[in-house]
């Protein structure tokens, strides 16, 4: 071998053990709270470890927003982007996109829950990593439920009657900003999550069953919708019907709502130092709409995929399993409360100490209900806007639950076609 290539060798080699030829990857990442502060911190671990550098394309907090956006940029082949934050209902819609995740994650999938993973599997195609899960429930001020001494509701009327009760007595006392009930009653995504929720819980099905039968257009449903058009302006703010997921907690924290229907990661930072309400609230399960029925907590989460534009697909891949793994999943556990995927973290006693609510939660999530995207496949946006239009239509005002329902009957049958 010449002298020239031997030098050349080892000069590439000094070159790649620097870092100047490691990859420069891009995530994608929708946030709430401080989401994006602790990612940061671990993507400087990462360039750290590995000699790559990451940077965040934030997006905004609305995954409909994000899904359209994500479409176009996938749909244009997009280079610049090496790893997209993925919603649960996703993994079918987007599925031809992303690299197949199998045997690059042969060794940890069986560290997630089995149906998270099975959630991200298309086609023997496992579409994404889990980064973490999520299910709602009901945040109620323990201190005012104590002062007025009322239990913890069970059933939404119950919930209504109390949080109405609370507010009028509390404005009279003075506090005249204060409201029953603050939810995500914005028409996106989060309003599919509320709404189905309202109207499984009172035994109205799933908007489209697992057998793919249209069954959103029944009297339980029709009464559950119904049941929430009258909370506006009574128990919620009219301007719930824009609120999302910060909009809510922004109301909530600021000591001005009684109840609230979040995700988890608004428990720590309404326990933060600057939070009105510290040491003053605690969650419950979801109220239920009749006797009889069980809790409807929506499933969320959020999955690491990678794309198959990527210039640097190793490295991207190296970046998901980096972010979903053990060690990442509990920091961000236990500083912002995100529900991991990992099932030996809810027996984790650094994680119990620091959030008790998270092995609290794993009951909560293991019985969730999925949306309808297994039914309805590639289709899935399309019910789930036209299901959110039709409520938030209810809701303002804009037609009767029973109208606005059997409309949304037919639209879904004439997507539907002869089949899913």
């Amino acid at each position: 071998m010449k002298k020239s290539s031997i030098l050349a060798g080892a000069l590439l080699a000094a070159l790649l053990s620097s870092g100047a030829y490691a990859a420069n990857l891009s995530i994608v990442y929708s946030s709430t709270g401080n989401e994006t502060a602790e990612l940061r911190k671990q993507l400087d671990r990462f360039e750290k470890e590995t000699g790559n550098k990451v940077s965040i394309v934030a997006m905004p907090s609305s995954s409909s927003d994000n899904f359209g956006q994500y479409r176009l940029w996938l749909a244009a082949g997009n280079t610049d982007i090496d790893v997209y934050k993925t919603d649960v209902v996703w993994a079918p819609q987007l599925s031809e996109q992303f690299l197949d995740l199998t045997e690059a994650a042969k060794d940890v999938v069986d560290q997630h829950f089995p149906s998270i993973i099975e959630s991200q599997t298309v086609d023997g195609k496992l579409v994404a990593l889990p980064l973490y899960t999520d299910a709602p429930a009901l945040y109620y001020r323990k201190d005012l439920l104590e002062k007025y001494k009322k239990p913890v509701p069970k059933t939404w009327d119950e919930m209504a009657a109390t949080a109405k009760e609370i507010q009028d007595a509390e404005r009279q006392a003075g506090n005249k900003g204060i409201y029953g009930f603050v939810f995500q009653g914005n028409a996106y995504e989060g309003l599919t999550c509320n709404a189905l929720e309202w109207v499984k819980s009172s035994g109205g099905g799933q908007i489209v069953e697992a057998d793919g039968t249209i069954s959103i257009n029944n009297p339980d449903a029709i009464a559950a919708i119904d049941r929430a058009k009258g909370w506006i302006d009574t128990i919620s703010p009219k301007g719930a019907l824009a609120y999302q997921e910060e909009e809510s907690r922004g109301v909530w924290q600021t000591g001005n709502s009684v109840f609230m229907r979040n995700w988890p990661y608004a428990y720590s930072l309404s326990q933060g130092a600057d939070s009105a309400i510290k040491g003053k609230f605690d969650v419950a399960p979801l109220p239920v709409g009749k006797e009889g029925e069980k809790s409807a907590a929506t499933l969320g989460g959020w999955n690491l995929a990678v794309s198959k534009y990527s210039k640097s697909p190793e490295e991207a891949v190296k970046l998901a399993l980096f972010l979903t793994a053990v060690e990442q999943q509990k920091e961000m556990a236990i500083n912002i409360s995100h529900l991991p995927t990992i099932k030996s973290l809810y027996d984790d006693k650094d994680i119990a100490s620091a959030q008790p609510l998270i092995p609290l939660w794993k009951p909560v999530f293991e019985t969730a209900v999925p949306r309808p995207s297994a039914p309805t496949k590639v289709k899935y946006n399309e019910v789930s806007s036209m299901f959110w239009s039709a409520v938030h239509d209810t809701l303002s005002g804009n037609g009767t639950a029973a109208e606005n329902v059997e409309i949304l009957e037919a639209k879904i049958a004439e997507l539907q076609g002869g089949s899913w």
